[in-house]
């Protein structure tokens, strides 16, 4: 079988914290505790949770814009944990990253022109007249006109904005793209063009996508399989139909029983995610998801639970859960 294009082998990313009075007291905040998960070239891996969970912190580790303190993140054959910056460097021409607010990842300013055009002068990719002729194809690509090139970005909507995100990230004609919540800061009647969008370009490029998001109605249909972070652990990895139709995971279910129902004779039905995800910093014992756990709290002894972690093991074939007792759901 061919290598996976993206793989985190056992990836941790913590961060030095201090508190109590006048802050004499230094922990660790454990933003990815161990993750593991592969994506496979032309495939889109949904990351979805809430916030607080890890889910950003998580693909900025991969892009190494945070230095991870365990584990490997393998691109295409090579752990990019403790390259040399040249070496790193030209592996950044073949991963970028869409970030969630656009007006905040462009410089307001540069031109649109400036802004395509300066990743391609850093990495000294062809002439000045081929530089500005991709300028102009890039916004084709993304259906904004050529005369945007000469504007700003407040001249913008927050789509137009996104899909000049987009362009930048497509600029290095990258293989991998972390799409990081690229649609939760846009109006609901902008959401579907930028994500059909982003599908298009999918197929004509043949990229592969790690798409974050904290709405699992959103990633299941982007995505073709799914993993399920909650306080920096994953909870649950399968196809997105497993995913949604069929959660094992209690907190799954919970995301799941949360998306808004569009059938009025529907919107009775049980809200079972309740209260809000834990600080980091003092983390529940055992399962991290008991103390909200509807399956817990039904259960005649969950001292288990509250005692021992549980780790991913699989159901069935591609399908895994971290749940203690994720066969009597």
């Amino acid at each position: 079988m061919p290598e996976p294009m993206l793989q985190t082998i056992d990836l941790v990313k913590s961060f030095a914290v201090r508190r109590g009075f006048f802050a004499q007291e230094s922990i660790r905040l454990m933003a990815v505790d161990h993750v593991n998960i592969s994506i496979d070239e032309g495939e889109t891996f949904g990351l979805v949770g809430e916030s607080g969970c890890g889910k950003s912190t998580l693909g900025l580790t991969v892009m190494q814009l945070y230095t991870p303190n365990g584990g490997q993140v393998r691109f295409d054959g090579q752990d990019l944990v403790g390259l040399s910056p040249e070496d790193l460097r030209h592996n950044r021409r073949r991963m970028q990253m869409i970030f969630q607010d656009p007006y905040a990842s462009l410089d307001p300013r540069m031109s649109i022109e400036q802004i395509l055009l300066e990743p391609l002068n850093i990495h000294g990719i062809g002439t000045h007249e081929e530089r500005l002729a991709e300028v102009r194809r890039l916004l084709d690509l993304v259906g904004l006109p050529t005369d945007a090139a000469d504007r700003f970005p407040s001249e913008f909507s927050g789509g137009q904005q996104q899909r000049i995100g987009i362009a930048r990230a497509l600029a290095l004609q990258p293989k991998l793209i972390i799409c990081d919540e690229p649609v939760s800061a846009l109006d609901v009647s902008v959401q579907a063009s930028i994500l059909n969008l982003l599908r298009d370009l999918q197929d004509r490029m043949e990229l592969t996508y790690l798409f974050i998001s904290h709405n699992i109605a959103v990633t299941g249909f982007m995505s073709k399989r799914i993993g399920v972070m909650y306080l920096g652990r994953m909870m649950e990895i399968g196809s997105s139909d497993t995913i949604i139709n069929h959660p094992s995971h209690p907190y799954t279910q919970a995301l799941i029983s949360a998306v808004p129902e569009p059938d009025p004779k529907m919107r009775g039905k049980e809200r079972t995610l309740t209260g809000d995800v834990p600080s980091p910093i003092d983390r529940p014992s055992g399962c991290p998801f008991h103390p909200r756990c509807p399956l817990a709290k039904r259960l005649d002894n969950p001292a288990r639970c509250r005692e021992e972690r549980p780790e991913l093991r699989e159901l069935s074939a591609g399908h895994t859960v971290a749940c203690h007792f994720a066969e009597e759901r």
